[in-house]
Parts: C-alpha cells; sequence; structure tokens
C-alpha cells in the first residue's frame, strides 16, 4: 500500500463550527454608528446595513454575521474597540450555531 494512500485514509476531516456575531439594541448607540459598524466591519451593503439596524432597533437584536471562531471574535473585537472610541456601549456577542 502507498504511504500516501494510508495518510488520505486516517485523516478525517470535519466542517468548523460557526458563529453569529450577534449586535444588541441599546438606548445610547445611535443608529449612524450601528449602520457604520455594518457597513466597515461587517460588510454589509448600505441598504442591508439600514435593515439590519432597523431590526436591532425594533427587535432588540440581530445577526451581524456568521463566521468560523477567530473571524468572529476579530469582528466582534473590531467592533468592541470601535465603540469604546466613540463612546458608545454597543454589545455584541457571540453564539455558536448549531446544526
Amino acid at each position: 500500500m502507498n504511504p500516501c494512500e494510508l495518510l488520505e485514509n486516517d485523516v478525517k476531516l470535519r466542517t468548523p463550527s460557526m458563529y453569529e456575531v450577534i449586535i444588541h439594541n441599546d438606548h445610547v448607540t445611535t443608529m449612524d454608528f450601528v449602520t457604520e459598524i455594518l457597513t466597515q466591519i461587517f460588510h454589509k451593503s448600505p441598504p442591508a446595513a439600514a435593515a439590519l439596524m432597523m431590526e436591532v432597533h425594533q427587535l432588540g437584536h440581530g445577526v451581524a454575521g456568521v463566521y468560523v471562531f477567530d473571524i468572529a471574535v476579530t469582528k466582534k473585537s473590531q467592533a468592541d474597540l470601535r465603540a469604546s472610541e466613540r463612546g458608545f456601549p454597543l454589545k455584541l456577542t457571540i453564539r455558536e450555531v448549531l446544526v
């Protein structure tokens, strides 16, 4: 048996878990700032960002994006830092997507 065949048969790959970055409504953070975060960090189009911002405002939260863990943490950290720099108490959380 070829050694490469042995490795191919022994390696079991699995799809990485996915995580939602959830943005939460508050009564201080401006709608413009939320839209800015959604366009600049989560790369939403301006219309999609505005629609999601309204969803967050009306329902209390919304999913900014779904990513592998490291990217979800990075995007949350970027948004947290920008909110802190601007003096907003914007809250984002990360939740594993259960399949």
